[in-house]
């Protein structure tokens, strides 16, 4: 039986993938913040403390984990953090906390398993980006640089893993209910006297009303848990509504100016006269 390890299994996207993973029977290990003094088994796997900012909070995870089914066939990456707000307005601890949890967190965790799975003969990496690591959406700007940055991470990643016979897939999920509200906040740069305040309120409006209509989480989860029994699995999987799927098309075959055009014109970015 294979053995999976994930993180931010304790909300949004990473509950419902750690429930369906755990359900399609894999031997599970699902680490999160908020399993500080949670441990044990759970419909998520076991249940392990787990803070991917931090080193020895990774390393414990590890150990742990090792100690409780050995080397992991599997690694889902599903620790996510957002604050929304304008580029401008962000403050810089709120920049890193992005990165330190989207970008860094993720890395850690693949440079901590990697050896093992070397050892192993070979595994599998599911990195959770988003359609934000394809495009990018207004006052998302801090959380769609951590996904493309990841995106480009992967690439040459698959590619160095290859000899290795270990995979890495990327999800792109589009929006989904249900999400973590935990670890969404709204810059501190984005009060009342903020410059962006109309415009943000407008977009944040769009967005929540988007996610709130948002596809099945749990059907998602077990989209993710079919294809780890494939062989060969993709480098990139997005699992998003059609018209979503459409706008990463129209992102590709339209010039920068023009879909920025879209982009605005969508979200209400500019108030109708």
């Amino acid at each position: 039986m294979a053995v999976v390890w994930i993180t931010g299994a304790s909300s949004g996207l990473g509950l419902y993938t750690a429930r369906a993973i755990q359900a399609a029977g894999y031997k599970t290990v699902s680490g999160a913040r908020s399993f500080e003094g949670k441990e044990g088994e759970s419909d998520t796997g076991y249940r392990l403390p787990l803070d991917v900012t931090k080193p020895e909070s990774m390393d414990a995870f590890c150990e742990k984990a090792l100690s409780l089914y050995g080397t992991p066939d599997v690694l889902v990456l599903c620790a996510g953090y957002l604050v929304w707000g304008s580029c401008e307005g962000y403050t810089e601890d709120e920049i890193k906390g992005v990165m330190n949890t989207n970008f860094f967190g993720q890395t850690s965790m693949i440079q901590r398993v990697l050896p093992l799975m070397r050892e192993n003969g070979g595994g599998k990496i599911v990195c959770y980006s988003s359609i934000n690591g394809v495009l990018s959406t207004p006052f998302q700007g801090a959380y769609s640089a951590s996904k493309h940055a990841l995106e480009g991470y992967c690439e040459a990643l698959c590619v160095e893993c290859e000899p290795f016979n270990i995979q890495v897939t990327l999800i792109e999920p589009g929006d989904h209910s249900g999400g973590g509200q935990a670890y969404r906040h709204i810059s501190r740069g984005t009060g009342a006297d903020s410059a962006y305040k109309a415009s943000f309120d407008r977009v944040h409006a769009v967005i929540d009303h988007d996610e709130g209509n948002g596809s099945d989480p749990a059907v998602l989860g077990r989209k993710v848990a079919k294809l780890l029994s494939r062989k060969k699995m993709p480098l990139r999987k997005c699992i998003a509504s059609p018209d979503q799927k459409l706008s990463i098309l129209l992102h590709k075959v339209m010039t920068g100016r023009a879909f920025a055009g879209f982009i605005s014109s969508y979200y209400k970015v500019r108030e109708k006269k």
